[in-house]
């Protein structure tokens, strides 16, 4: 059994979902998704969701297994993709772990060791309840090493920050151990292009019907913290008659192109290798060299 793992990563719009199945179709692979929305059942337009139509055949695992009112961290994430990373790699097939979601991706390829605690749901639902300044108000005083580093607007973060600092005392050290051997394909579209998919993406989901997929999953879950993610949390002040809709669409296509750079920024990171060494982010330019990149990858023991 091969122990082998192709990742395909970037910024949002870029194309990674078209690019894997052309890829897993061409070298008899199936797709893990990386994707920290698209894990929810019902947010499809949203998150811009792969359809059936789209995936030619290609099995797709970790889409959708998730109501949105559940809560859902990076440990649990890379516990379900490693087990069917690896049920992939039994059927001699090759896994393609797909998405944009740096704290998806990097625990599965580097093997993050996460700090084991208790999970108090009732103290996450109170903190829960704060705005992100407030949240990184309270973890800069139990932990100011760890609020210097994280993401200060990401609330499901700083919530699970200050969960592990308030029962160990500080975030400890992140410990890894990579299992797989990997080859990482980055897709990173000049400025202009991704602003212009970003644009025309929105659009669609707009006249896709995004408001009604939106005001549907309120009314069922509430504002959750699936919720208050970029598609979804922009339509809370039009929805209570605070703002008009075209102020909603441009604040969504505005909010995607910041995450976009946000997640730029971290894939510029080194990414650890089995073999402890730093792995090289092949950012590819057409599906010809990304072929290639593959073909030697797989020749490779």
């Amino acid at each position: 059994m091969s122990n082998k793992l192709i990742v395909i990563l970037g910024p949002t719009a870029a194309g990674k979902s078209t690019l894997a199945v052309k890829l897993a179709k061409k070298f008899n692979g199936e797709i893990i998704s990386a994707d920290s929305r698209q894990i929810y059942k019902e947010m499809d337009i949203g998150t811009n969701k792969i359809k059936v139509k789209e995936t030619s055949g290609i099995r797709h695992h970790l889409l959708g297994i998730l109501p949105p009112d559940k809560s859902f961290s990076s440990g649990e994430f890379q516990k379900k993709a490693v087990k069917q990373i690896k049920a992939v790699q039994k059927r001699n097939k090759i896994p393609f772990l797909v998405g944009g979601s740096p704290f998806y991706i990097y625990p599965v390829v580097e093997g993050w060791i996460f700090p084991k605690t208790k999970t108090n749901k009732a103290e996450r639902k109170r903190l829960e309840k704060n705005t992100a300044a407030e949240l990184w108000q309270k973890l800069k005083k139990l932990d100011p090493q760890r609020a210097k580093t994280i993401d200060k607007n990401n609330k499901r973060r700083l919530v699970r920050a200050i969960e592990i600092a308030e029962q160990l005392g500080k975030v400890p050290k992140l410990e890894k151990t990579p299992q797989f051997s990997c080859l990482i394909i980055g897709i990173n579209p000049p400025k202009e292009e991704l602003k212009e998919r970003i644009n025309e993406r929105v659009n669609k989901m707009i006249k896709a019907g995004l408001e009604k997929e939106v005001r549907r999953l309120v009314k069922k879950y509430g504002w959750t913290s699936a919720l208050e993610s970029i598609g979804y949390q922009e339509w809370k002040e039009y929805f209570e008659g605070k703002t008009k809709k075209e102020e909603v669409v441009e604040k969504i296509k505005k909010n995607t192109l910041q995450l976009a750079k946000r997640q730029m920024k971290w894939f510029k990171k080194p990414v650890l290798s089995k073999e402890n060494k730093t792995i090289k982010i092949h950012w590819i330019k057409n599906i010809r060299q990304t072929e290639k990149l593959i073909k030697k990858f797989l020749k490779n023991k």
